[in-house]
């Protein structure tokens, strides 16, 4: 057995993390207010190339704020990914909407295709909006997840959007960082091509500030009116005139400040994730039924989460490769439970949910820290060449 354990994704805070945050603790700018939030907001905004960004609390929140800018409400539909974190889902219901779920393709990303063919065939449009022929109701918006930084399809979907009127909400909590290198979207970020992105800093991510999130447009009504919402929705802050229901979703000046030293690091993060990805592909491709599931050949990804798919050719099955590497003191997980099988979607839509049920069966996720060491990485990868 592995003495040291290695874990499946911690944060790397070896910049000026204390920097700052000390700096901040020093001016007594703790709370929502405070010089760090501003330079995040603006720092964020810069590095993905828009007008304007907005801090909140967590990606949840943002992506909450970012069907509620686009007009969703309890009467409509959101086509939504079944193969995400749930997180990505919930702010749909928050809203009072109903979601539609969609499968992936073999990027673990939603299926463009299927969502065309949705839209052709089980769907009218009708004074330029699109209609659930099952349900009756107004399909608003697509949500889609760019799932462990990989990236989904924007060119179609974008064009998808467009013949039928819908808007489009990117959940980029996973994938800060990645952008096409080719195409129509050329050097276009993921969560700055549709109407609305939102980043998340859990944790876990290639960047943290311990939890929060950023909300990212080039609309600024749309960044306006995020910002409103976000702060308790004042119209005269003096006097605590508030002129709709807001919210308490601000993110810190103690995060931003967090967040502003793990920004800074961001380009060498993808770097060492990049690297660790390759040694892993190189290492794992000999090792009869496992592969890496590849990141698309037309964009950078920021590599956030490495997918191991496992085949009948391997001795173990998933959950006896969970199984195995926790014995050897290696972190992995499954990839999550399909959200339409969970208790509170049951009753909801799907359409041809296929291949995301293939992938819940065969997807390990191994560690993938920046700060793993080459003997860590070679830990992982002896325990799979043994799995006896």
């Amino acid at each position: 057995m592995s003495k040291k354990f290695i874990p499946l994704s911690v944060p790397n805070l070896k910049g000026k993390e204390l920097d700052y945050i000390t700096h901040a603790i020093e001016t007594e700018w703790v709370s929502t207010g405070g010089p760090y939030v501003k330079e995040f907001e603006e720092k964020v905004a810069e590095y993905v190339k828009v007008c304007g960004a907005v801090s909140c609390q967590n990606g949840t929140s943002g992506l909450h704020i970012a069907l509620q800018i686009c007009g969703v409400t309890r009467e409509d539909e959101v086509i939504v990914p079944t193969l995400t974190f749930i997180a990505a889902v919930n702010p749909v219901k928050y809203i009072g909407a109903e979601p539609v779920f969609m499968d992936c393709d073999d990027s673990l990303t939603m299926d463009a295709d299927k969502l065309l063919e949705f839209c052709q065939k089980e769907c009218s449009f009708k004074s330029g909006k699109l209609i659930n022929n099952k349900t009756k109701k107004h399909i608003k918006a697509v949500l889609i997840v760019h799932v462990f930084g990989n990236m989904a399809d924007m060119e179609k979907i974008m064009s998808i959007a467009d013949m039928y009127n819908l808007k489009v909400v990117e959940d980029a909590t996973e994938s800060i960082g990645t952008y096409y290198t080719e195409g129509k979207y050329k050097n276009k970020y993921s969560g700055t091509i549709g109407n609305v992105g939102v980043y998340s800093f859990n944790g876990n991510k290639i960047i943290t500030t311990g939890g929060g999130g950023m909300i990212v447009t080039n609309d600024m009504e749309l960044l306006n009116k995020a910002k409103h919402l976000t702060t308790q929705a004042k119209s005269d802050e003096l006097y605590y005139t508030h002129d709709e229901i807001g919210y308490n979703y601000r993110m810190t000046n103690l995060q931003a400040a967090l967040g502003l030293a793990q920004l800074e690091q961001l380009e060498s993060f993808i770097n060492i994730k990049k690297e660790n990805y390759n040694f892993y592909k190189e290492n794992i491709q000999d090792i009869k039924g496992l592969s890496l599931i590849c990141f698309k050949d037309n964009i950078r990804s920021n590599y956030w989460f490495y997918a191991l798919e496992c085949s009948k050719e391997y001795p173990l099955n998933r959950d006896e490769i969970i199984k195995h590497l926790s014995s050897n003191n290696i972190q992995s997980r499954p990839i999550w439970g399909l959200i339409s099988d969970q208790k509170p979607y049951l009753s909801s839509q799907t359409y041809k949910i296929e291949k995301a049920k293939y992938y819940i069966e065969n997807v390990v996720n191994i560690p993938c820290s920046t700060n793993l060491t080459k003997e860590d990485l070679l830990n992982v990868v002896d325990c799979l060449k043994k799995p006896q």
